[in-house]
């Protein structure tokens, strides 16, 4: 079957596409910035569109020739009204998969609690149960399934749930720790998902899918400890965290941002448990499916220890971040596009070097200072960024789109040069690009450029009061960079 995937950049777009192809489907992507797949293993085997869920034009172009349309995005990232320009998209992909004849829409939602009015849901939740309304009637047969917590290495849960277990043996916790939950296993949502391309014509539903597992979020994290080895967690249950509250304690706690635990954390609130099993009427059962927690936190565990993750929550940007590309021409910021620029030849071949390049951050650091580059880190966790505790999805190899601590690479020239766009909290746009060259007498040069795109007042105030620490904290990098090249 011919398959459009929206999202595929995402964390649970970018596992699919390669489930589908696996199955025999021929797959087309649509994407507002394609270079962002690029870099994917599967690139090469797919078809991309470049286009917006919003915009009807391209949504329609992308559904040429379609049979199957799966809806995996969402607009918690632009900010307050992504409840309004979730509502939006929907009734766009709906209207123009019915125009282009589509055969089936699938879309992956949030399951609900059972018995609460949707409007005391969080709007998180609120807004993926109205999107499933809306896809379901649009005309198009619409399996919409609901999923609680998806276990899987890289997930947000996950790395929820894993950072507030391995770093916190005691613990005062949000009420919420006692919500019964059905957590399932990202392979079994892709399971069902590939499987939802061929339900007969006639069937257009919400599904609930879970896990055979319904445990509290104080069982899960125990269970975590049990299957990672560690001692079991002394948990205390306070009803003074409230949502916002324990958002930001999350925030400090795990690599999460405190924009995106508020609505994990909101989700948490209410018991959801599945209220029906019916997708395994029509979607076959392996012999190692379903999978359970403790074997999905196994499974996620070893992805992690082995640097297998293929996919992160932070490939999706985050609510608040920047997403603006560089500027090529100075005169687009009228004048005042602040750089600072520094080169060095370096005692090593271009290929070294390189290496030292794209394995910057995460567990190997900046090269200066630490001290400056924690406290700017926390500074960011403490205005609800992102910090830099998300990371690398990999030790050692990059792709446009990675997310990487609280940077975002923009392009990456194998073997030239890294472009990282800031998801700091900053009164502007910022990016710092690692390059490496020869020169004119073969030697290899280290060159370094970081760009400030001021918003107002604030923005030109912000770059002055930092500029007197550029010598230590860029010109650090530059001395630090080439030594370990060299060595």
């Amino acid at each position: 079957m011919h398959c459009l995937v929206t999202g595929a950049s995402g964390y649970i777009g970018g596992r699919l596409v390669p489930e589908l192809l696996a199955a025999g489907h021929r797959v087309r992507c649509l994407a507002r910035t394609p270079a962002k797949l690029r870099d994917f293993p599967w690139s090469d085997q797919v078809e991309v569109v470049q286009g917006d869920v919003t915009d009807p034009e391209s949504t329609g172009r992308a559904m040429e020739g379609t049979d199957v349309a799966y809806y995996l995005v969402h607009a918690l990232s632009t900010g307050s009204r992504f409840e309004e320009t979730d509502r939006r998209a929907a009734r766009v992909f709906g209207a123009e998969a019915k125009r282009a004849g589509v055969g089936r829409i699938v879309y992956l939602g949030g399951l609900t609690p059972s018995g609460v009015p949707e409007r005391e849901l969080s709007p998180h939740l609120r807004s993926r149960a109205e999107v499933g309304r809306i896809l379901l009637d649009s005309g198009v047969p619409t399996a919409v399934l609901r999923a609680a917590v998806i276990i899987g290495s890289g997930s947000a849960s996950f790395e929820m749930l894993r950072y507030l277990t391995e770093r916190l043996p005691l613990m005062v916790t949000p009420s919420w720790v006692r919500t019964r939950i059905q957590p399932i296993a990202v392979r079994d949502v892709l399971r069902f998902l590939v499987g939802c391309a061929e339900l007969p014509a006639d069937v257009s539903r919400t599904f609930d899918v879970g896990g055979p597992d319904i445990l509290t979020y104080r069982d899960m994290m125990q269970r975590y400890a049990r299957v990672a080895g560690l001692p079991k967690r002394l948990i205390l249950p306070v009803p003074l965290l409230t949502p916002r509250l324990s958002s930001h304690w999350v925030g400090l706690i795990t690599p999460v941002p405190a924009a995106l635990a508020r609505p994990l954390s909101e989700s948490l609130r209410y018991e959801v448990v599945c209220s029906e099993h019916d997708i395994e009427t029509y979607v076959a059962t392996p012999p190692d499916a379903p999978v359970g927690f403790e074997r999905a936190v196994e499974l996620a565990l070893r992805r992690v220890q082995d640097a297998n993750v293929t996919t992160r929550w932070s490939s999706a940007s985050v609510p608040g971040a920047p997403s603006d590309p560089l500027p090529t021409d100075p005169d687009w910021a009228g004048g005042s596009l602040y750089t600072d620029v520094r080169e060095a030849v370096v005692d090593a071949s271009p290929e070294r070097l390189w290496r030292v390049v794209e394995g910057i951050g995460g567990e190997n650091g900046w090269y200066s200072f630490p001290l400056a580059w924690a406290v700017r880190g926390w500074m960011d966790r403490l205005v609800g960024g992102v910090g830099l505790r998300r990371g690398r999805r990999d030790k050692a190899r990059l792709r446009v789109g990675d997310s990487l601590d609280f940077w975002r690479v923009e392009e990456i020239e194998p073997g030239a040069l890294l472009r990282l766009r800031a998801e700091m909290r900053v009164p502007g746009l910022a990016w710092l690009e690692l390059g490496v060259r020869q020169d004119e007498k073969g030697r290899t040069v280290y060159h370094q450029r970081a760009v400030f795109y001021p918003h107002g007042l604030l923005g030109h105030a912000y770059w002055w009061s930092v500029a007197p620490f550029h010598g230590v904290v860029f010109g650090g990098m530059v001395r630090n960079i080439a030594a370990a090249a060299g060595h």
